[in-house]
């Protein structure tokens, strides 16, 4: 299974969503080449909107997560509740 990434800038908008993804995803680690967060994952990774809700206490699009984003690896499956990827479809 090959594993998938996705990385950020590192800066105040993007902790809470680095928070949530590591939360929600257990096998997800996280490493912090300069200026970014690198999150790997074997096989798939969830980002969901309610955990990112939870930790900011207010509401928010999950589309913001695209200002932040730098690249990723993975299918994408995305919709208003939950960002995915996966190798699988």
């Amino acid at each position: 299974m090959s594993d998938v990434f996705i990385a950020f800038q590192d800066n105040e908008d993007s902790r809470p969503i680095i928070e949530a993804i590591l939360a929600d995803n257990a096998s997800a680690e996280a490493t912090y080449p300069t200026g970014l967060v690198k999150i790997n994952a074997p096989g798939s990774l969830v980002i969901r909107r309610e955990s990112i809700e939870g930790l900011i206490g207010r509401s928010f699009n999950l589309q913001q997560i695209h200002v932040n984003l730098v690249t990723l690896s993975g299918h994408i499956d995305e919709d208003d509740d939950q960002f995915s990827l996966s190798w699988t479809h």
